[in-house]
């Protein structure tokens, strides 16, 4: 079956009120179909949004927008905080690896799971590049999945590769990836990072967080060998 792209307002144009609604998170954020589904915003109510932390510019949260959309973050990044301090969104606090469960088990029922792709290779396979962690329980589940497929989403290996005949639609959107530009860390936080770093050891596996004492951590790590990331 060949391949077929229709436009972003097409594609989610079979989005009802009171609907369940995934979007891939991180750097993935597919900011294309976001705009379109806020751009139905006088045509819905009610319409659940779940999520991790998002990159890009969740314009669904603007208080404007509280009658058409309320968002469930199972993880609050600091463009959502306001919002949840607020009371305009909801924060369920929730260990990340048992996420998926939530999906798989009906526990969050999805009806429609917004997604954002490579191209599909040649024997039809797309990546889910940057951001997999969840993404991948919920195309397993979601009624309707629909694909933001940008040729600047990179390939990576392993679980995320999703042959496009599981997606109900395609959209072709090319445009940079949502990034993030960290501030240099200050005195006090380079002198926090080299405390830390003096405890890695070679050979060690790092899991690190987001924010400034990561980044200043990463900093006094240069001299090591043998690091892992996780």
């Amino acid at each position: 079956m060949p391949i077929q792209y229709i436009q972003a307002n097409e594609a989610l144009s079979s989005l009802k009120s009171h609907q369940r609604v995934f979007i891939q998170g991180i750097g993935a954020f597919p900011q294309a179909l976001v705009d379109a589904m806020v751009s139905r915003s006088s045509e819905l109510k009610n319409v659940e949004i779940v999520h991790l932390h998002v990159d890009g510019k969740p314009t669904y949260a603007d208080p404007i927008y509280q009658e058409s959309f309320r968002v469930n973050n199972l993880f609050v990044g600091s463009n959502m905080r306001a919002a949840v301090q607020s009371g305009n969104a909801d924060y369920t606090p929730i260990f990340l690896s048992e996420v998926p469960l939530l999906f798989r088990r009906g526990i969050l029922p999805l009806d429609l799971a917004l997604v954002h792709v490579s191209p599909p290779d040649q024997h039809g396979f797309c990546s889910l590049g940057v951001s997999v962690d969840v993404s991948v329980a919920a195309i397993e589940t979601a009624k309707t999945v629909i694909a933001q497929v940008n040729p600047c989403m990179p390939r990576t290996h392993g679980d995320g590769a999703i042959h496009y005949s599981k997606f109900t639609h395609m959209v072709w959107h090319e445009a940079p990836l949502p990034t993030i530009h960290a501030e240099a860390p200050n005195d006090i936080e380079l002198a926090i990072g080299k405390h830390v770093a003096e405890l890695v050891e070679d050979g060690a596996t790092l899991q690190m967080g987001i924010g400034s004492i990561p980044n200043a951590v990463l900093l006094a790590l240069g001299n090591h060998k043998g690091l892992g990331i996780h």
